[in-house]
């Protein structure tokens, strides 16, 4: 402490504030003293004159060789034991194996903190607060390879369970008090990404090029109740997500190998909720063929304000009783009346006839998605809101802020290191990778 008072007795304002910055400083330098001590209680990770070799030969003892660690309480300088194997050429560092350290030079610890501030924003914010928060000094380019190497890895953790799902080779949970509903709700979302992934894709910019990819969202609930007005009420902390930039036959994998892991299979009822895109039934036929299907009402009023403009574009008032009208059969379900209301209209505007009736045919498709009465009587939700507001929480506020532009690896990976702490998974994979 009196190093602290001379090293400051000088500056105008010293306070207590820079006494626990000076103080933390001290402690980082202490504890690095103390990691390094652990090293050499551990000999460095010396295991004798030689080791035995996967190839199944010995490999030999050669020197102690030195490493620059990043740690949560700053840099130090290891020394460990090398070995070789002449047969296979390979090169054994067991104290990097010990300590999770191989092909990184950051320790578990600060790739953690790495991972989770890559994670909740950029990572120019990301090493700002490692700096302001934990006192650590980490790259911003470093901060984006490690949060794209962690996010990487549980991906392709959980494209080998999926697999493992559909083999058969996963013991799954069982809940013994099913939900009533299991609800999966689905949406997309364009992620910006760099010229060379959307080479060659048409898109809607102007020049009909393409600037961003799809991700694709699913995003798990279930309800068990409703309140007494009859209106559902989604069960608290039951919401997981998954999903990323991939085609609609791959998630459509994903969103059953999330509801096999989550136990949902045996929900009393399931059901999908999707915009009207093709491929969101395709993939509930094919995955949930006894699931209830519904078109998201908002999405299905907002085609129907669409027509109407198309109908009475210069006409307000007219405008707004016809959709007034439509709206009211489309939550009484009498979607066969809006369709004829919408051919009626087809001999009066030759000049829109094309568009009206691609709308009559998207509400005659869908017209058993559309059936709002007997959903509400059955207290179901029949807005697809949850995922709309995943789409903004998991991908939105991370991969589509001003001036990114993403490679589809590299934001898959960011998107799955959101979703993992997101979904409360963020403990299971740090624990995994200190049991394995």
């Amino acid at each position: 402490m009196n190093r602290f008072l001379q090293e400051t007795q000088d500056a105008e304002g010293a306070d207590l504030e820079a006494a626990e910055f000076w103080l933390r400083s001290r402690m980082q330098v202490v504890s690095g003293k103390i990691l390094l001590g652990l090293s050499k209680l551990a000999e460095n990770g010396y295991k004798g004159s030689s080791l035995p070799c996967s190839c199944g030969q010995r490999a030999r003892f050669v020197e102690y060789r030195k490493k620059p660690l990043g740690t949560v309480v700053g840099r130090i300088l290891l020394e460990r034991a090398y070995y070789h194997c002449k047969d296979c050429h390979r090169g054994h560092i067991p104290l990097d194996e010990e300590w999770d350290i191989v092909a990184t030079e950051y320790s578990p610890g600060l790739r953690r903190l790495m991972g989770r501030v890559g994670a909740n924003g950029s990572f120019e914010r990301g090493h700002d607060d490692l700096h302001e928060l934990a006192g650590v000094e980490v790259g911003t380019k470093q901060i984006e390879r490690v949060s794209e190497a962690i996010g990487a890895e549980i991906r392709s953790r959980e494209i080998v369970f999926q697999q493992q799902i559909f083999e058969g080779k996963v013991s799954l949970p069982s809940i013994q008090r099913p939900p009533g509903t299991v609800y999966i709700a689905v949406d997309g979302t364009g992620v910006p990404v760099v010229p060379k992934e959307v080479k060659g894709r048409k898109g809607k910019q102007e020049d009909g090029k393409a600037r961003t990819r799809e991700a694709r969202l699913g995003c798990l609930f279930t309800q068990t109740v409703t309140d007494s007005r009859g209106r559902p009420i989604r069960d608290d902390a039951s919401t997981t997500y998954v999903g990323v930039i991939e085609d609609a036959k791959e998630f459509g994998k994903e969103v059953y190998a999330e509801v096999q892991r989550r136990g949902l299979s045996n929900a009393e009822r399931t059901v999908v909720l999707g915009d009207g895109a093709a491929w969101i039934w395709e993939m509930a036929n094919e995955h949930f063929p006894g699931a209830v299907q519904i078109l998201d009402l908002y999405h299905a009023r907002e085609h129907l304000w669409k027509i109407a403009r198309i109908l009475y574009d210069q006409h307000e008032k007219k405008r707004h009783q016809w959709a007034k009208r439509r709206i009211s059969e489309l939550d009484q379900g009498k979607v066969s009346s809006i369709v004829k209301a919408i051919k009626w209209a087809l001999p009066h505007n030759p000049a829109v006839a094309d568009s009206l009736r691609t709308e009559a045919e998207f509400f005659r498709k869908n017209r058993q998605r559309m059936q709002y009465s007997l959903f509400r009587k059955l207290g179901v939700f029949v807005g697809s809101g949850v995922v709309e507001a995943g789409c903004k929480t998991v991908i939105g506020s991370r991969a589509k802020q001003s001036g990114m532009h993403w490679t589809v690896n590299g934001a898959n990976a960011i998107i799955t290191l959101r979703r993992c702490l997101l979904n409360g998974e963020w403990e299971n994979y740090w624990a995994a990778r200190t049991n394995r």
